[in-house]
């Protein structure tokens, strides 16, 4: 008879996160809540309340904000995630956060990656260290309050003893963990592995109802919450239980449940375990072919994990298959490695089972000495256990090695006590299966309970979405109806206003009569406004120069100058004739522009020439009143406008500019170019009477009272609208800045070229 040795540690650890695992930051929760989510939903399968998690981790967000401690949290979060795929790298980032945790002091932080490391350290076998960490973290999670902390240490102290086959200890532990998560409020989801745990701890013991009691409890919860993987994993627990009574096809049916549950997801260590247990039933049942192959698949899982409590179980296992079909050389080979693991990392039960198994081993090639000297060692790791099979199986040994040693006295005593042993256990599993058979029965009645339960809900809930279809039919009906009467008032509305559209008709008719009177004249209107624009224009733009060229002829008239001063002014003439023409030329686009037909001629050209052009054109004019003139014109600046529009505009502000500057004032003529906003600001800055708000806010207007100049020039007062006209039909702007007895500023804008 072969023991089933349950590989504990992969049983325990099958939570995701642990709901108090990290204290996020409430000034970092925009940063870390995506990070959580995420994963958060790679653990969803576990059946854990993801919702119930975040909550509890906002809960006790902690008051430190800085970049390092959202490190630490994410450390601490990766290595609960990583745990049941690959410890490695659980233990990676667990340690990470310790370190940062402690350059940091961020105590919340290091209590987390503490939790972490010692549960990866234990389930390696490595307890002294794993018990020094589990310490500090039970320490600090007592200074920051955390009692749900402290329970999740002392679960992970329960489970380390009892792979140290220290079961008081285990017991006191859990017991305590038990304790205060009631005290916490009875999370349901540390209740469940407590019990879960607690199930381990008296299966090893050999105390297979109390097992039983603790499994049924932990899975009722479970299934209760749709907690998965937990549940998969309690199937596989009480199938070992049924296993380790002998009751063969009940446990094969709880493991291929375990199986269905947990088939698709990353708890490769549950996987490994209820491949090794199915393979010893097989091996129980003297199936060893089929044995070994699901022994090899457990043992590749281990492997992958490094976990070296169920290396060497597995081991032992295989060396017993191998036995069996008389491969003596493979089978020591394997036991003898398993035994040399845990050694090493001190695993009481696989040592005990390794080195009864050895003693078959010898018994069976009748070496009796070794065997002998393997069955007395494990006999008493055995009294240690405490384990009544264990106990049976190293007497038999024993009993065995010492006949074939010719001491038939010892060997009779060990059978007695080998026969005393079995009767204990036939008697225990008596009551056991008696007992197995009362927690179906009460597990199955609260399943049904459970069922009938959801079940009522089902029928709630049908009863109230049949309620709610009700009432939305009815507000159908009540909407179609409202639908109907509206349509019939909009009907008989429509006719009303048909007949009101009627009597409107006629009276526009008449109404339109006068409206076609009105419009012509307006337009009559307008069109003595353009002849009146046209005419001011003629004044205001043309006197000087008529009155400079009529003067000149006068003079040649009267023979008062002579023939080499006139030589000497003709190049003015001819300028001033050059000038005027041109003038004249962009007087009459201008007037052409204000017809309805008019298309302005956009296109690229250089402001920098045409301004530049315009400023020499009245530098002499300037000069003859003594006004300093200067220009700020940089080179190479282009856009994309009317050319002529812009001449008429620049040459109007100029002119302006000079009309009302005195001796010794000044004259500025810059272009800057915004090429944020993408366009040319050309201004025109004097020093001269400047203007009052009142006369700012005639400006740019249709009516404007002109004032003479310094030197007393007239004007229409026109000009400034006709610059607004043409400046915004070349999608530009303009505008006036002034002050009495300081100056005045034009700006204006055009778009750059693109």
């Amino acid at each position: 008879m072969f023991f089933c040795n349950i590989n504990i540690k992969n049983l325990l650890h099958n939570e995701a996160f642990s709901p108090y695992l990290l204290k996020y930051q409430p000034l970092k929760f925009t940063l870390t809540l995506l990070f959580l989510c995420l994963c958060l939903t790679c653990t969803a399968a576990t059946g854990n309340s993801n919702v119930d998690s975040l909550k509890q981790i906002l809960k006790q967000a902690g008051s430190k904000t800085s970049a390092d401690t959202i490190n630490v949290n994410r450390y601490n979060i990766l290595a609960a995630a990583y745990f049941q795929s690959n410890p490695d790298s659980a233990f990676y980032y667990g340690q990470k956060g310790v370190d940062l945790s402690r350059k940091i002091h961020f105590d919340a932080g290091l209590a987390n990656g503490l939790l972490q490391t010692g549960r990866v350290d234990y389930f390696k076998g490595k307890s002294a260290k794993a018990q020094r960490e589990l310490t500090e973290a039970v320490t600090l999670f007592k200074k920051l309050g955390d009692k749900k902390g402290i329970a999740t240490c002392y679960e992970y102290f329960g489970a380390m003893y009892t792979l140290l086959a220290d079961y008081t200890l285990a017991i006191k532990y859990l017991d305590l963990a038990i304790d205060i998560n009631n005290q916490a409020g009875n999370d349901e989801w540390m209740q469940t592995n407590l019990y879960k745990n607690m199930g381990n701890v008296y299966f090893s013991k050999g105390e297979l109802s109390k097992s039983l009691d603790y499994y049924y409890k932990a899975l009722f919860i479970a299934i209760k919450n749709h907690y998965t993987l937990l549940s998969g994993n309690l199937y596989n627990n009480i199938g070992a239980v049924l296993q380790n009574m002998e009751v063969y096809p009940n446990a094969l049916n709880h493991f291929k449940k375990a199986l269905e549950i947990l088939n698709g997801t990353d708890n490769t260590q549950a996987l490994g375990t209820i491949n090794q247990n199915i393979g010893e039933i097989l091996l129980a049942q003297n199936n060893l072919d089929s044995a070994i192959i699901y022994l090899n698949k457990a043992n590749y899982i281990v492997k992958k994990q490094n976990d070296k409590d169920g290396l060497s179980s597995v081991y032992t296992d295989l060396g017993l298959c191998y036995a069996a079909k008389n491969d003596y050389k493979n089978a020591i080979s394997y036991i003898d490695t398993s035994l040399q693991i845990a050694k090493k990392y001190k695993i009481v039960y696989n040592q005990a089972y390794a080195l009864i198994g050895l003693a078959n081993v010898y018994n069976q090639q009748k070496n009796y000495k070794s065997a002998y000297k393997n069955a007395l060692q494990g006999r008493q790791l055995s009294i240690k256990l405490g384990n009544l099979s264990i106990k049976a199986n190293a007497a038999l040994q024993l009993s065995k090695a010492l006949a074939g040693l010719g001491k038939e006295a010892s060997a009779y005593q060990f059978l007695k006590l080998y026969i005393n042993f079995k009767d204990q256990l036939k008697s225990n599993e008596s009551i056991e299966k008696s007992t197995t058979y009362n927690f179906e029965l009460t597990f199955a009645l609260k399943e049904r309970q459970l069922k009938q339960q959801q079940h009522e809900k089902d029928l709630i809930y049908q009863q109230k979405a049949h309620n709610q279809r009700l009432i939305n039919l009815i507000f159908v009906v009540i909407i179609l109806a409202m639908l109907l009467i509206t349509g019939i008032y909009y009907r008989e509305k429509r006719q009303q206003q048909n007949i009101n559209v009627m009597l409107e008709h006629k009276n526009h008719e008449v109404l339109n009569q006068k409206t076609d009177l009105d419009e012509q004249a307006k337009k009559l209107h307008d069109l003595n406004n353009l002849k009146d624009r046209l005419i001011s224009i003629l004044a205001h733009d043309l006197r000087a120069p008529l009155s400079t060229l009529r003067g000149l002829f006068g003079l040649l008239q009267d023979e008062t100058i002579t023939h080499q001063e006139m030589v000497a002014m003709i190049p003015n003439v001819l300028k001033k004739l050059e000038y005027t023409s041109d003038f004249l030329d962009t007087l009459l686009f201008w007037i052409n522009s204000q017809m309805e037909s008019f298309d302005t001629s956009v296109k690229t050209f250089s402001v920098s020439e045409l301004v530049q052009n315009e400023a020499d054109s009245y530098e002499a004019e300037a000069g003859l009143k003594g006004i300093r003139y200067s220009t700020k014109i940089p080179q190479g600046l282009t856009a994309n406008a009317d050319p002529n529009s812009i001449r008429i505009v620049v040459r109007n502000l100029i002119t302006n500019a000079i009309k009302f500057s005195d001796y010794d004032d000044s004259i500025q003529i810059s272009i800057q170019q915004d090429e944020a906003a993408q366009k040319i600001i050309v201004k025109v800055t004097d020093t001269g009477v400047g203007m009052s708000a009142d006369q700012l806010n005639k400006l740019f207007k249709s009516k404007v009272e002109s004032k003479n100049g310094t030197n007393n020039e007239s004007g229409t007062g026109m000009g400034l609208l006709f610059c607004k006209d043409l400046i915004e039909r070349c999608h530009g702007e303009i505008w006036v800045t002034s002050k009495p007895s300081v100056g005045t500023e034009f700006t204006f804008t055009i778009p750059l070229i693109c």
